[in-house]
């Protein structure tokens, strides 16, 4: 009785960080016992059951994962599906010549015969989900070691999902939560014939480029357009002529209403990943020693693709995707790096491992439990440190040559072959996907770019890198090249195979064992082997040990921070999977004396129209509808098109394409990025900056129908005026 007394004051006393409004990841499933209420206190005047049932249609069978990285929604019930321009930028770019650029202007499918077959686009549409925690912890012991503890999971798991899937027909995949304490369980539909309807020039749909990008105010037009075929049962199928266009449960209606400051908007879709229950020694791991060098390193090929792609429409075609690439994770490190030093984010994970340290002490039993893990988080992820750059140097330095990382790709091939008793119908088919690959590559591949980044970053890992961190090719260039990079690859570029796609495919075309020698002698085969061997032979098992034990004490610190803060409701960080996160449009103040409103308006594209920045080049029929206010049916009030807003939605990688609902579960906006000043919001959220950037439905409509005159699109929708 005295125990559970102390307990009790302690938990009135401790200073917990209570969620806050914006703040939180939520599972589907469980809206209704966590959410609803709050929901509708913020405005909400649907049901939980509305967005997501398992017995009658509802709002996430009109959701998908587009691809493998983004969100998307159904919003016509011909499987009109509406997503990023930059998360189909990929098919739009491989659709993309210079004869017919849609890059530079645009898509428009006129009818459904018009619309383009994307090879190897899926998307994933959850039918539903349950928990399954105790049957994949079955047979898991306190005292368990943690390599058998992850095999008996996995078997658990193969033999849970096998069985789902043979029963229901779908793809099942189980997912841990709370860093492995809770796991749920997927019920997956997957279609695989996915058509290009639609999408603006990039000066609209990548409007300000990468100086805008994580940045508001925001005016980028940020949307594609696709449709969803099946077969003519209605079931998921490869390309097939004869395919027909999916009908929905359900899909989504597009409001005209707009939004207002304050008003209640919720995200459903699928948020990648965050770290929101990290101790400060990784947050320090992440934010103050591996993104200054990751920065560094894809500032160094960021210049180079912007001179080349500047001077050469080609290169900036065959570019345009690998610089939004590069640059879209350079920018954010930034901003999440100086976020969290703004916000004190180490200094605060600190104090509650010290509160959460004392109060471990207070019960014998939690003191057993958990005393030690943060001393054994410090010690892990000191030595971790130089095992993570050695890591980045190699992934982003050396295999950010392009024909380093193109060459490592024919290691299995090589592999193989090389065996006494080589298996050849393996051989054949590695040798076919090696012909694609090389299709792909070299149609995007300008030889002086890639050799003007080999030079720089070479310089860099040179310098950077301390011995006994370095490759062996590294230190031949030290010895035989007296540290001249140039020299270095000079040669490279001059002898290997791998930069010219005539010499790839004479090595594939009639391939024997004899053509070994060839690629094992290839320079820039020798290099990639070597930091994939000194990966292996040096950093690999380490970094799987140290990983393995932090995650491990991961899963005991989150057990131990739901154990000591009682009355806070704790949400998963992120994983792929579906969720609900809600919040309110507003403003923020980025800087003393500064504020941001919560929307832009086309008079802000008009203010920032550069016609010598390809990134602000204003389309001439979007000023023409400009100077004649012919905007149709979507101004607004006042009479502006606005084109974007922000929100205190929680948001991450993922969510891009996600659909933005007001109170009523119309659809609102399309989310497409997160300002700058709160892009630690994956590690930690703060509710006066953390603002999710959606575009808005409006501006969109008026895109498709009176830009692009492609108004039989916006016919097959339900609008909501």
């Amino acid at each position: 009785m005295m125990k559970k007394l102390i307990f009790s004051l302690w938990i009135v006393l401790l200073p917990f960080r209570l969620l806050l409004a914006g703040e939180g990841m939520w599972i589907p499933m469980l809206l209704q016992q966590l959410n609803e209420k709050e929901m509708k206190e913020m405005g909400m005047r649907i049901s939980a059951e509305d967005i997501y049932s398992i017995n009658n249609s509802s709002m996430k069978d009109a959701i998908v994962l587009f691809g493998r990285g983004c969100t998307g929604e159904i919003v016509s019930d011909q499987g009109l599906l509406l997503t990023n321009h930059h998360c189909g930028f990929g098919q739009i770019q491989k659709h993309s010549s210079v004869e017919n650029d849609y890059l530079t202007n645009g898509f428009w499918a006129m009818n459904k015969s018009e619309e383009l077959p994307n090879p190897g686009l899926t998307v994933t549409m959850l039918v539903k989900m349950e928990e399954v925690t105790n049957l994949i912890l079955e047979g898991i012991t306190a005292d368990m070691p943690e390599a058998q503890r992850s095999a008996k999971i996995r078997e658990n798991t193969k033999k849970l999902t096998d069985t789902a899937a043979k029963e229901s027909g779908l793809d099942v995949m189980v997912r841990p939560f709370y860093h492995g304490n809770e796991y749920y369980m997927f019920y997956n539909r997957i279609f695989k014939d996915i058509r290009l309807v639609g999408a603006p020039p990039s000066n609209i749909g990548k409007f300000g480029g990468d100086t805008d990008n994580w940045m508001w105010p925001r005016h980028t037009g940020d949307f594609s357009v696709f449709r969803i075929y099946v077969d003519k049962e209605g079931k998921p199928s490869e390309y097939h002529p004869d395919n027909v266009p999916y009908k929905p449960a359900y899909h989504f209606p597009m409001s005209l209403k707009g939004v207002d400051e304050g008003d209640f908007t919720f995200v459903f879709g699928y948020p990648a990943r965050t770290n929101q229950y990290l101790p400060s020694k990784a947050m320090h791991l992440i934010t103050e020693v591996s993104n200054p060098e990751r920065v560094s390193i894809r500032g160094t090929r960021l210049e180079i693709f912007k001179q080349y792609s500047n001077a050469d429409p080609k290169v900036r075609i065959q570019y345009a995707a690998k610089d939004a690439s590069v640059a879209n994770a350079w920018k954010k490190m930034i901003g999440e790096s100086k976020g969290l030093k703004r916000l004190n984010g180490i200094e605060k994970k600190n104090k509650l491992e010290e509160e959460f340290m004392q109060w471990a002490k207070i019960d014998p039993a939690f003191d057993k439990a958990y005393s030690g893990i943060i001393p054994a988080f410090n010690k892990n992820y000191e030595q971790l440190e130089k095992f993570t750059l050695a890591s980045d140097y190699i992934n982003e330095c050396g295999l950010g040559i392009e024909v380093f990382a193109f060459a490592l790709r024919f290691k299995p091939l090589f592999d193989e072959a090389g065996k006494e008793k080589p298996d050849d119908k393996k051989i054949s088919e590695l040798i076919e996907g090696l012909r694609k690959l090389s299709e792909d590559f070299f149609k995007d591949y300008h030889q002086p770019v890639d050799q003007d980044v080999a030079k720089a970053l070479l310089k860099l890992y040179l310098s950077k890198q301390p011995e006994g961190f370095r490759p062996d090719f590294l230190e031949t260039i030290n010895a035989k090249y007296k540290g001249n990079v140039e020299a270095y690859v000079q040669m490279v570029f001059a002898r290997s195979l791998f930069v010219s796609k005539e010499s790839v495919n004479k090595l594939l075309n009639d391939f024997s064992p004899k053509k070994l020698r060839l690629i094992e002698r290839d320079p820039a085969f020798m290099a990639s082997v070597s930091m994939r061997n000194f990966f292996e032979q040096n950093i690999q098992l380490q970094m799987r040990d140290l990983t393995a034990s932090n995650d491990s004490l991961q899963r005991l610190y989150m057990r131990g921070l739901m154990d000591m803060q009682t009355n806070k409701r704790f949400y998963p960080d992120a994983n792929f999977t579906l969720r609900v996160t809600y919040g309110k449009v507003e403003g923020y103040a980025p800087a003393d004396a500064v504020y941001y409103q919560h929307f832009t308006t086309l008079e802000g594209i008009m203010e920032k129209e550069n016609p010598d920045i390809y990134d602000y080049v204003v389309e001439d029929r979007l000023k023409e509808l400009y100077l004649n206010k012919d905007y149709g049916d979507y101004a607004d009030k006042e009479g502006r098109i606005r084109v974007a807003f922000a929100a205190s939605n929680h948001t991450t990688g993922g969510n891009s394409g996600s659909p933005v609902l007001n109170a009523d579960g119309h659809m609102v906006g399309i989310n497409f990025d997160r300002c700058w000043e709160g892009t630690m919001s994956d590690l930690m959220y703060d509710s006066a900056m953390s603002r999710n950037i959606s575009i808005d439905v409006r501006y969109l409509l008026f895109i498709i129908d009176k830009f692009a005159g492609a108004k039989h699109l916006v016919d097959e929708m339900t609008i909501i005026r």
